[in-house]
């Protein structure tokens, strides 16, 4: 039994006002590529399938052709629900998908055996069990209850994550005595949360605000895999080679490219188990250039004379000690030549801090309201024109709403 890893896929990204569909649909083809070269038996996708609950239909279209080509392939599929999917939509095709071999898990409930599915390797019986949990929300395993505050809501949430997964664990369990090679049957466990100690990337956000900052990892059963999503970088957790996440295929964020994409590759026979990983091809060119200005132009000549019908997509950290008004302008030229876009242009970040540190002295009494409003905003940068047209339209909200207040008080 052959089982992929993958998670986080966000179809439907908006980039920068950027499309990811061609790099999203290239992923799903080379995956389907791995299937037949790689002879994968089953394919488990850890969560975040779109990228907003609400996905453009073009991110739909591919969701239901990759079912149906995986289904063409025999290879059946296990899709769980993460923190951005959403419920009802998940539900739309879920009884229609089954009959393509297909089990798509949108939420958790307390029936815990339906959450536990088969998985039929090529002889056609059943290889491999899976505890297929999506992402727990607080209100599945919890009881709303007055007076309870923050910390111990927030131990609650852990324990009642931890006792849901002893409770479909226990009932795998049950059912794999149902089969006669039981003793050979694996159980793999799922899971869409945060892990404690994990490396998190700009582009997770978090899922638990205010009540888990973490699952502690002694919370999962004893089970042979366990197939995470939701971080997306490539992780073991807690020194345990079994607990993996396998991070997101293509880059969400410019602080993703520190690290390879992949996906993991799970294998059971006769009892043994074995790991590994895939590369994911690289779909779209990605690169961040940090620096001074006469720094940024020098890394920018390695792009002189790059031809290609892809552009690489830069985000640009300028460190300056002085304000300039024109950076936009400044960088527009040093790479007007290149085959390049600029998609974040961003001030250093330690540059942002001083100017707050050396501000800090100020105290609220000498300021205006109007005066805290323009400091804060000018910690930002506002590069382009629909960010230049947000500032403004910030701008006339916040005179509006200091107008209101000062009428109010003088009546």
């Amino acid at each position: 039994m052959k089982i992929l890893h993958t998670s986080d896929w966000h179809l439907g990204q908006n980039f920068y006002n950027k499309s990811r569909k061609n790099e999203h649909q290239q992923f799903l083809d080379w995956l389907l590529q791995q299937v037949v070269e790689q002879s994968i038996d089953a394919i488990i996708v850890a969560g975040d399938i779109f990228d907003t609950s609400t996905p453009p239909s073009y991110a739909r279209e591919m969701y239901n052709k990759f079912v149906v080509d995986c289904s063409k392939l025999n290879c059946q599929l296990v899709l769980l629900g993460g923190n951005h999917d959403s419920v009802s939509v998940l539900k739309e095709t879920q009884q229609l998908l089954k009959y393509m071999g297909t089990d798509v898990i949108p939420n958790t409930n307390d029936d815990y055996p339906t959450q536990v599915l088969p998985l039929k390797g090529k002889s056609g019986e059943v290889e491999a069990l899976v505890c297929a949990i999506p992402f727990i929300r607080p209100r599945d395993v919890l009881t709303s209850q007055a007076g309870v505050s923050g910390v111990e809501r927030q131990k609650q949430l852990g324990d009642a994550i931890k006792q849901h997964y002893a409770n479909v664990y226990q009932a795998a369990v049950s059912k794999r005595e149902n089969y006669e090679n039981a003793s050979e049957i694996p159980i793999v466990a799922t899971g869409h949360l945060t892990a404690m100690g994990v490396q998190q990337s700009d582009s997770v956000r978090d899922i638990y605000v205010g009540n888990l900052d973490g699952f502690a990892a002694d919370g999962f059963p004893p089970a042979d895999y366990i197939a995470l999503g939701h971080i997306h970088r490539p992780q073991i957790v807690a020194k345990q080679d079994h607990i993996r996440y396998c991070g997101s295929p293509i880059p969400l964020s410019f602080d993703e490219l520190k690290s390879t994409k992949q996906v993991c590759i799970v294998e059971f026979e006769q009892g043994k188990r074995a790991i590994s990983q895939l590369n994911v091809p690289t779909f779209q060119p990605l690169a961040e250039i940090k620096g001074d200005l006469e720094s940024i132009e020098t890394q920018l000549n390695q792009y002189i004379g790059l031809d290609g019908d892809q552009s690489v997509w830069l985000s640009i950290e300028v460190q300056t000690q002085d304000y300039l008004s024109d950076l936009q302008e400044r960088i527009s030229r040093l790479t007007q030549e290149l085959n390049v876009e600029v998609l974040q242009l961003r001030r250093a970040r330690e540059k942002r801090n001083q100017t707050l540190n050396q501000e800090s002295a100020e105290t609220l009494s000498e300021l205006s309201p109007m005066d805290v409003f323009e400091k804060r905003i000018a910690l930002e940068e506002f590069e382009s024109e629909s960010e230049k047209a947000r500032l403004e339209r910030m701008t006339v909200t916040f005179r509006q709403v200091m107008t209101e207040v000062n009428d109010g008080e003088s009546e």
